[in-house]
C-alpha cells in the first residue's frame, strides 16, 4: 500500500501488532490470487485491481452460507476509504460496481476484528440490509435474518474446523431450529429508538450489551478470510463432552442451544458435560433418575420436553440430596429452549432453589425448582411422567413464566447432564457429627420453611466445640 495509504487506513493498521500488520495487509493479495497460504509482500498487486464477490465466495464458501458472504461483500462495498464509514447511498452503487479495493478491505478487517461498538454498528447495519444502498434504519426482521446467517456460519466453522469438543450434531436436535431460536433471543435484546425504529445508535447499544454479536462476527471474519493473528487463539464456544453413548442417543440439545447455555454456567466452557440420565437410554424411571442425580457430586443441568413440544429445564448449582428441604444457592436458574430461548435467574425473593425428595408421607415427593410446595416453577413428580410448571404470573424464586405447554404437563423425554467439577470438601467439614435439637426432625423444619414460618431459633445455636 505504501504511500497510497490514507490516514484512516494507517490509523486502522496501528491497532494491530507490528507482526500482525503484514498478515492483515496481505489478505487482499491472497484473496485475489486464490492462495490459501501466506501471501506475497503486500502492495505488489497492480493498481486498480479489486476484489470481486466470486473471490470472496472462493475463500468463505465452505464456511458460511452464500447469503452471509454476499452480506459481507455488500458491506465492504459501502465503506468509504476516506471516511471509514458506509458511503452515502448515491455513491454506494458506484463502489459496488467497481468491487472492493484494498483500503476498504483493511478498514473492514480492522473494525470487525479490533473495532469498537461504534465502529461495528454501521458495518452490521450494512450487512442487515437486503439490497444495495445505504439505509439509515433497519427492521427487527432484517436483524434476525442477519443473525441467522451469522450463527449458521459459526456452526459451520465449528464443524469444518473440528471444534465440536466430541459433540455429534447428527445425533442432536434440529440445528436449523436452534439457529432461529438463538437469533430470536439475541434479537430480543435490541431496543428501538424513541421513534420506534432501529438506527445505528440502537445497533451500537445492542452490540455493546450483547457480546456474542461481536464474538461471532470476529470468528467468521478471522476464519473465513484466514486471518491468523498472534496471541489470539480461536474462542471456545462449546464445552467438552465426555463418555456419551451417541450411537444410542438422540439428544434434546443442539449446537446453538449449547452455545447459548454454556456461557450461563459458573464453569462456562472449562468443565466437561457428561450424560447421567436419559429417558431414551434408561427408560421412564424416577428411581433410575434419582440414582443418576445422587451419584453426581457437582452441578447438573436438567432438560425436559413435554408432549406439547415445549423444551425447558433448570441448572442446579449443587449436588442433589434426597431430603425434605430446599437446597442450592442463587447460581441456580431455570431456562426455556422452545418455543423461546430464555434464562431466568434468582430474584432474591426466597431461597427455594432446589428440592428433591422421595418416600415421605407428609412432604411432596419428586424434583422441584423454584416456587413453593405444590406450586413449583418446575416440578417432576416421583410418579414419573407427570409434572407441572406453575407461575401466576411468575415463579417467585426465578421470575420465570410457565415453561411447559400446559400447567400440568406430561413428560415426553428428559436428559440430565453433569456439567461441572465436583466441589472440594471444605476444611473441617468432615467429622461434623454433632447435631442440634433443631436438626432432629428436618421434615418438620422443612414444612415450617415451606409454610413461610421464620425459624428464629436458628440464630440461637450454641457454638460448636473445637
Amino acid at each position: 500500500m505504501g504511500n497510497t495509504e490514507s490516514v484512516v487506513v494507517q490509523k486502522r493498521l496501528a491497532r494491530f501488532r507490528p507482526e500482525e500488520r503484514p498478515v492483515v495487509e496481505g489478505v487482499f493479495d491472497r484473496l485475489q490470487s486464490g492462495a490459501e497460504g501466506p501471501s506475497e509482500a503486500p502492495g505488489k498487486t497492480p493498481a486498480g485491481k479489486t476484489l470481486t464477490l466470486e473471490m470472496l465466495q472462493s475463500s468463505m464458501g465452505s464456511l458460511a452460507p452464500d447469503s452471509m458472504v454476499r452480506r459481507i461483500y455488500r458491506c465492504m462495498c459501502t465503506i468509504d476509504p476516506g471516511l471509514a464509514a458506509p458511503a452515502a447511498s448515491g455513491k454506494t452503487s458506484t463502489l459496488a460496481a467497481s468491487g472492493v479495493v484494498r483500503e476498504q478491505l483493511v478498514i473492514f478487517l480492522a473494525d470487525t476484528l479490533r473495532g469498537t461498538a461504534e465502529e461495528r454498528a454501521p458495518l452490521i447495519m450494512a450487512m442487515c440490509q437486503r439490497g444495495a444502498g445505504a439505509a439509515v434504519v433497519v427492521t427487527c426482521e432484517q436483524v434476525a435474518e442477519f443473525l441467522q446467517d451469522l450463527i449458521s456460519a459459526v456452526v459451520q466453522i465449528l464443524v469444518h474446523r473440528g471444534r465440536l469438543q466430541a459433540w455429534k450434531p447428527e445425533r442432536m436436535g434440529d440445528g436449523s431450529l436452534g439457529v432461529k431460536l438463538l437469533a430470536e433471543h439475541m434479537c430480543s435484546e435490541l431496543k428501538p429508538s424513541d421513534q420506534g425504529c432501529y438506527d445505528v445508535s440502537c445497533l451500537e447499544d445492542w452490540i455493546f450489551r450483547v457480546s456474542q454479536v461481536s464474538l461471532y462476527l470476529e470468528i467468521l471474519v478471522a476464519e473465513g478470510l484466514n486471518v491468523s493473528l498472534s496471541g489470539r487463539p480461536a474462542p471456545t464456544l462449546l464445552p467438552p463432552c465426555i463418555g456419551t453413548p451417541w450411537k444410542e442417543l438422540r439428544s434434546l440439545l443442539d449446537l446453538s442451544t449449547l452455545m447459548f447455555l454454556a456461557p450461563q454456567l459458573p464453569d462456562r466452557y472449562s468443565a466437561p458435560w457428561r450424560l447421567v440420565f436419559s429417558t431414551r437410554l434408561h427408560g421412564e424411571s424416577f428411581t433410575r433418575m434419582a440414582a443418576g442425580l445422587t451419584a453426581v457430586y457437582g452441578p447438573t443441568l436438567l432438560l425436559i420436553k413435554d408432549t406439547k413440544g415445549h423444551v425447558f429445564g433448570g441448572f442446579a448449582s449443587h449436588a442433589w440430596e434426597v431430603k425434605p428441604q430446599f437446597q442450592g444457592d442463587s447460581r441456580c436458574f431455570l431456562f426455556s429452549v422452545f418455543p423461546r430461548l430464555r434464562v431466568f435467574t434468582a430474584t432474591g425473593y426466597n431461597q427455594h432453589f432446589m428440592y428433591f425428595n422421595q418416600n415421605q408421607q407428609t412432604m411432596p415427593n419428586g424434583l422441584g425448582m423454584g416456587g413453593q410446595q405444590y406450586y413449583f416453577g418446575l416440578w417432576l413428580d416421583s410418579d414419573f411422567g407427570r409434572g407441572h410448571s406453575r407461575a401466576r404470573p411468575k415463579c417467585t424464586t426465578y421470575g420465570s413464566p410457565q415453561l411447559s405447554g400446559e400447567e400440568d404437563f406430561t413428560l415426553d423425554s428428559m436428559e440430565v447432564w453433569a456439567v461441572g467439577k465436583p466441589p472440594e470438601p471444605e476444611e473441617g467439614e468432615e467429622g461434623k457429627g454433632k447435631k442440634s435439637i433443631l436438626d432432629m426432625d428436618p421434615e418438620v423444619q422443612a414444612m415450617m420453611e415451606m409454610a413461610g414460618k421464620t425459624l428464629h431459633s436458628q440464630g440461637l445455636r450454641e457454638p460448636e466445640e473445637d
